[in-house]
């Protein structure tokens, strides 16, 4: 059965304070709205629904996600108005459609997905995540029938103190089988505290056509954790980044001091590997062979590829770059836009110029297999530096240096004596 998402994502957070819409705020350089698409990659089309600066939010989706489009919701009515922009590119689609918020950054694609399959095994027509909070607080209360079917979601301004009690909540999560409940959001009013046309209300419609209508219960309420404010945003990311770390311990990957680390949800780390205290690891496409050890304050920013056995030390960073395996790298140092072959020993102090700041071009350092570099040397790119090469201390290294050779740019040692006097 064919699958589509629509993202709420329009709305404004005011109290994020800031200029940037809410959805493209970052944790761990991806953005919110990019780890909720990244939870619905399994559906054939996703539609974001945008209205605050969406220009910034439509250029990001059509950046980096091509099965994703947008559709802009003006004026903003609320959720089930918002829903309802997709009905005119729906017209006739007769498959499930999901929804989910743009600002829920720790909804998993595996959680997504048995979602799905949960929805089409009860046979409902309708399927809504629920969890359960301690303090259900703020959160839409989940009202069940007697014989356990969904009847109705009540939203905390509008429920009494009956309701309120109640401590399943609304995830946020729906899953429609699209062309049953389609009739609903043009049927959906606003006669509640908020003068709004809620989303939940599709709930109390199916129920009224008698249509079969579940929850289904989220176990790890973290998932569903919301972006409301700076203080949720690093909540947040410390939820994923303790998730990761987990994940990763339990692989046979060795973190000294997860406390002190932190490591992009995007990277992979093979066995017997050793991340040492206060390294972090942002961006996505980061994959890190088999007995490496990395840091301590070692810093990787994305799209770094490394193969077994290679040594990232304190106070390197590297961005965009593959390093071969036997390579070590200790000191103080910068590579980035390289490619880095195996048993290469990069002395302490080096730095890949890569970026011309007035054509604004970033180009690439290429090191071969077997190459040595000495400490404080500046490699600037683009520039190969062959196989078997030395590059001596303190050179600043501007032309291609053949296989096996010498390379020095360092200036001839003048000693005056008797300068200082005694």
């Amino acid at each position: 059965m064919e699958i589509k998402s629509v993202i709420l994502a329009a709305g404004k957070g005011t109290r994020m304070k800031s200029e940037t819409p809410k959805v493209l705020h970052k944790i761990f350089d991806k953005t919110l709205l990019g780890y909720v698409l990244d939870s619905v990659k399994f559906a054939s089309e996703a539609f974001v629904i945008v209205g605050h600066k969406a220009e910034e939010v439509t250029e990001y989706v059509n950046e980096n996600y091509a099965f994703a489009k947008t559709v802009l919701q003006t004026p903003q009515l609320g959720t089930g108005h918002a829903v309802s922009m997709v009905c005119p590119a729906l017209e006739n689609f007769e498959g499930l459609v999901v929804i989910l918020c743009g600002d829920t950054p720790l909804v998993r694609e595996e959680t997504m997905k048995n979602f799905v399959a949960e929805h089409i095994k009860s046979g409902a027509d309708l399927t809504v995540m629920s969890t359960i909070f301690d303090n259900p607080t703020n959160y839409g209360r989940i009202i069940r029938s007697g014989n356990g079917a969904l009847e109705k979601i009540v939203e905390e301004k509008d429920a009494d103190a009956g309701q309120k009690a109640v401590k399943e909540v609304n995830a946020g999560i729906y899953c429609l089988n699209w062309a049953k409940i389609k009739p609903a959001f043009s049927q959906l009013t606003s006669s509640n505290a908020q003068g709004e046309y809620y989303l939940t209300d599709i709930i109390e419609w199916a129920n009224r056509q008698g249509l079969s209508v579940q929850a289904s219960v989220l176990e790890d309420s973290d998932e569903i954790y919301g972006i409301n404010s700076r203080e949720n945003l690093a909540i947040a990311t410390r939820l994923m980044n303790q998730r990761k770390l987990h994940e990763l311990m339990v692989s046979g990957v060795t973190i000294v001091d997860p406390a002190s680390t932190w490591i992009s949800q995007d990277t992979e780390i093979g066995a017997d590997t050793v991340v040492y205290p206060s390294t972090y690891i942002e961006g996505s496409n980061n994959k890190i062979g088999k007995r490496c050890k990395i840091g301590p304050f070692a810093h990787l920013r994305g799209d770094v590829e490394v193969a077994d056995d290679v040594k990232i030390g304190n106070f390197v960073e590297v961005k965009k770059s593959k390093i071969g395996a036997h390579t070590n790298a200790c000191h103080l140092s910068y590579i980035g836009d390289s490619e880095l072959g195996s048993n290469i020993n990069i002395g302490a102090g080096t730095i890949t110029a890569n970026f011309n700041p007035l054509t604004r071009v970033k180009s690439k350092t290429v090191l071969k297999d077997n190459v040595k570099i000495g400490s404080n040397t500046v490699l600037v790119a683009p520039v190969t530096v062959e196989e078997g090469a030395n590059v001596g201390a303190g050179s600043v290294i501007t032309k291609n240096v053949p296989a096996r050779a010498l390379a020095l740019t360092r200036g001839v040692l003048k000693v005056i004596e008797g300068w200082v006097k005694g």
